[in-house]
C-alpha cells in the first residue's frame, strides 16, 4: 500500500486531477443510485439508470463544473483542512439544487421523479464526497489504518515521543494538526483548566484536568508537555510551570501571541520554556509619548549595537521611525549580523528609515566625532562596555579603557557634536562594587554626572582648553541581569542539562536580578526621554532570584530530577564551584537610600553623589598615566578614592601584571 501511496503522490498535477475527476463522477453516479434505493427501497426499484439516463447525465455535468469553481480539485489532499470542506458542502449543495431545477424541468418529458431523491442525492453525496477527501486525507499522510480516534483496543506505538497538550484551545488544536503531519511527536492527551471540557474527546484526544496529570502519564506514558497557552499572562504561566515541577515531564511551550501574530514564528515551532515564564512578571505597557520622544524622525546612533541589550535597542528603536538608525560595532560579525536581520525588516515593512553599518571603537575619539558631525546625530544610546565580570578581572586595562574612557569619548563627542541626547546603559554592578567591571561602570556614570553639570566643559584629551558649550542632556539607566545575553547563565544551565549535567553554581546563597532583553530595552529608550540632564534612572527588576533555585526549575521542567543527598539516584546534579574573582552574593539596584517615583511604574530616579568635573578629570588623567604605565596597584587605590563602596575582595588578578610580577 505504501507503494501505491507513493506512486500516486509523484504523479503529475494534471493526472491527479483527472483522478480526482473520475472518482467524483463516480461518486456523483453512485450518490445518485442509492438516492433511488434509500426512497424505492432495493425490492421495488427498477433499474434507475435505464428509466432516468437523462438525470444520471445531468448530475456529473451540474456537479462537476462547481467542483471546479470551489477549487476542490486545487486543494492539496494530505492538507485538507476546514475551509476545503467548507467549499465541499457549498458545490454540493449548489450542485444538488440545480439538480432539483433540471429534475422539475423535464417532470413534464420525463417519467416521474420523486421529489425526496434530490434531498437524498443531497446529503449522500456530502458523506461520500467528503468522506473520500477524509479518507484519502489519512491515506496520504501515512495514518490511513489509524484515524486520529483510536479504536480502544488497538495498540499503536510508532516509536515517536508521546506528547501531552496543556491547552485545549486554538492553539492546542493547531498544535495538534500540526504534530500529526510532522510525524516528530505523537500528541496523546489534552491538559486543560476549563472543567467543562474535562474528560472530554477533542481531536482525538481525551482531556484531564491538571489534578489528573499522574493518572495521564500512567495512562499514556506521555514523555513531554507543551504548553499551547500562548496568551495567558506570565504570573499564571509561573504557577502552572511551579504545578508541573512535581512530573517527569520534560515541559516546553509554543511561542507567544505577538510572535504568532507577527509571523515571525509558527504555531508548532516549539521551544523550551521561557526563562522568563518563571520570574512571573508582565510587563508593564510601555508609554508611547516617552518611546517615540528622543527618537521619530531623528538620526539615532547606537554604540555596541551588535550586543544583547544594543541589539535589541536597535530592533525597537527601527520600530519607533527614524530619520536614520546608525549601528556602531567594532565586532564585524556582530555588526553584519544585526544589519542583515534590520535590512531584512525594512525591506519587509518597507519602512523609510536608513539604517547604517559603521565599524569602529569607542577607543577612537576622533571617529565618533567624525561620526556625529557628519550624520547631525540626535540622540546617542551608549551600549558598548565590557559586561562580563571576570574577564574584566582578569584584563584590568582593557576593561578600564573601553568602558570608563571609551564612555568619556563618546560623551566629548556627543557635547562638541552638539548631540541633543545620551543615554548610557548601566549595570546593577556599579553599586558598591567588588569588581573592576562594576568600578568602571560607576565610573563611567560618574563622568556623565559631572559633564551634565558643566555649561561649558574643558575636554579631557585633544584640544583640552578649549571649552565647548554643553547642549547634551545626559542620562545613565541602571538595571540587572538580562535574560539570553552573552555570559548570561541562563544558556549555560540549557547546554549543561542538554549534555547530562552536572549544573555548576557559584554560590548556593547567590541571587541576581532578572528582566528580559526586550524589556529593559523598552524602559531605557522611556527612561532615556525623562532625563533634565544627569540624572541616574533604575530600573524596577522584581524580586531577586536565587540562582540555585532557577537551576532547580530548569531540571525539573527538563523532565529530569535533582541528584542530592535527599535523592541520590537523580538525573542531574548541582555542583558548588565557589564564587569568581570580583563577584558578589547579592546584586543592589542604589548606593543610597534616595529613590524618586517617576512617571512610568517601572523606573526610579536615584540621587546619587558626583564629583565636580575639574576634580574627576584630574583622577582620570592619574587614572590614564597608572595605566600606561602598568601600575595596577595604583590604579586600584585611585578606583577605591573616586568609586564609593569599591571594595575589591582579593588580590589584583590582571594576567599581564601577575606574569610580569612572577618575571625575574
Amino acid at each position: 500500500m505504501d507503494k501505491i501511496r507513493l506512486k500516486l503522490l509523484s504523479l503529475t498535477r494534471g493526472q491527479k486531477r483527472l483522478i480526482q475527476v473520475t472518482a467524483d463522477v463516480i461518486v456523483v453516479w453512485v450518490a445518485l443510485w442509492l438516492a433511488f434505493a434509500v426512497r424505492l427501497g432495493l425490492s421495488e426499484m427498477d433499474n434507475p439508470v435505464a428509466e432516468h439516463p437523462w438525470l444520471f447525465l445531468s448530475a456529473p455535468l451540474t456537479a462537476i463544473p462547481l467542483f471546479i469553481r470551489f477549487g476542490m480539485y486545487r486543494a492539496v489532499m494530505r492538507y485538507l483542512g476546514n475551509d476545503a470542506l467548507v467549499a465541499i458542502v457549498k458545490a454540493v449543495t449548489l450542485s444538488s439544487l440545480i439538480l432539483g431545477l433540471v429534475i422539475f424541468w423535464y417532470s413534464n418529458h420525463q417519467p416521474l421523479v420523486p421529489r425526496s431523491i434530490v434531498f437524498n442525492y443531497w446529503w449522500l453525496s456530502l458523506i461520500m464526497v467528503g468522506g473520500l477527501r477524509l479518507a484519502m486525507r489519512q491515506y496520504f499522510l501515512g495514518d490511513w489504518l489509524f484515524t486520529p480516534l483510536q479504536a480502544p483496543f488497538v495498540s499503536r506505538d510508532d516509536g515517536l515521543p508521546k506528547v501531552a497538550i496543556y491547552g485545549a484551545g486554538a492553539a492546542g488544536n493547531q498544535l495538534v494538526a500540526a504534530l500529526r503531519m510532522g510525524k516528530v511527536m505523537r500528541p496523546v492527551a489534552f491538559i486543560d483548566d476549563d472543567d467543562t471540557i474535562t474528560d472530554r474527546v477533542i481531536s482525538g484526544l481525551h482531556v484531564y484536568s491538571p489534578q489528573s496529570i499522574q493518572q495521564m502519564i500512567n495512562l499514556t506514558g506521555a514523555e513531554e508537555l507543551l504548553l499551547a497557552m500562548p496568551s495567558i499572562s506570565r504570573l499564571r504561566r509561573r504557577e502552572i510551570l511551579g504545578y508541573l515541577e512535581g512530573f517527569p515531564l520534560h515541559v516546553r511551550s509554543v511561542p507567544g501571541f505577538m510572535d504568532l501574530a507577527s509571523g515571525r514564528v509558527k504555531v508548532d515551532d516549539i521551544q523550551e520554556v521561557d526563562i522568563a515564564d518563571l520570574l512571573g512578571r508582565d510587563a508593564v505597557p510601555a508609554q508611547s509619548d516617552l518611546l517615540s520622544r528622543c527618537v521619530e524622525g531623528q538620526v539615532v546612533l547606537v554604540t555596541g549595537a551588535g550586543g544583547s541589550i544594543g541589539s535589541e535597542l536597535c530592533r525597537q528603536i527601527l520600530s519607533l521611525k527614524p530619520k536614520a538608525l546608525l549601528l556602531f560595532e567594532h565586532s564585524e560579525f556582530n555588526l553584519y549580523s544585526i544589519l542583515t536581520e534590520l535590512d531584512n525588516r525594512v525591506a519587509r515593512e518597507s519602512l523609510s528609515s536608513r539604517v547604517l553599518p559603521i565599524l569602529g571603537s569607542v577607543r577612537n575619539p576622533a571617529q565618533l566625532l567624525d561620526v556625529m558631525t557628519t550624520w547631525h546625530v540626535d540622540t546617542v544610546y551608549h551600549a558598548a562596555a565590557y559586561k562580563h565580570v571576570p574577564m574584566v578581572e582578569h584584563n584590568i586595562a582593557e576593561g578600564i579603557h573601553n568602558n570608563v574612557f571609551g564612555t568619556l569619548h563618546t560623551a566629548q563627542a556627543a557635547v562638541q557634536a552638539g548631540v541633543a541626547n545620551f543615554v548610557l546603559i548601566s549595570t546593577d554592578k556599579a553599586v558598591r562594587p567588588t569588581n573592576v567591571m562594576g568600578s568602571t561602570k560607576r565610573l563611567s556614570e560618574m563622568v556623565l554626572q559631572a559633564l551634565s553639570k558643566e555649561l561649558a566643559p574643558v575636554l579631557f584629551a585633544g584640544n583640552g582648553n578649549v571649552s565647548h558649550v554643553n547642549k547634551t542632556r545626559f542620562t545613565m539607566v541602571r538595571f540587572g541581569n538580562v535574560l539570553g545575553s552573552s555570559g548570561s547563565v541562563i544558556p549555560l544551565f540549557h547546554q549543561q542539562i542538554k549534555e547530562g549535567g552536572p549544573v555548576t553554581v557559584t554560590h548556593p546563597k547567590i541571587t541576581r536580578y532578572f528582566m528580559t532583553i526586550p524589556e529593559a530595552a523598552q524602559l531605557v529608550i522611556q527612561a532615556g526621554s525623562m532625563g533634565q540632564g544627569g540624572d541616574v534612572f533604575v530600573l524596577d527588576m522584581g524580586e531577586p532570584v536565587k540562582i540555585v533555585e532557577l537551576a532547580e526549575k530548569m531540571i525539573h521542567l527538563s523532565g529530569c530530577s535533582v541528584r542530592s543527598e535527599a535523592n541520590p539516584h537523580g538525573d542531574i546534579a548541582i555542583e558548588f564551584t565557589g564564587l569568581r574573582p570580583g563577584e558578589k552574593l547579592y546584586e543592589e539596584l542604589l548606593i543610597g537610600d534616595n529613590v524618586i517615583a517617576t512617571q512610568h511604574p517601572m523606573i526610579m530616579s536615584a540621587e546619587e553623589d558626583l564629583m565636580q568635573w575639574d576634580s574627576l578629570k584630574e583622577r582620570l588623567q592619574q587614572l590614564q598615566v597608572a595605566l600606561t604605565e602598568d601600575d595596577y596597584v595604583r590604579v586600584r587605590q585611585l578606583l577605591r578614592g573616586v568609586v564609593s563602596g569599591y571594595s575589591p575582595d582579593g588580590e589584583i588578578v590582571d594576567w599581564i601584571y601577575q606574569q610580569r610580577r612572577m618575571d625575574p
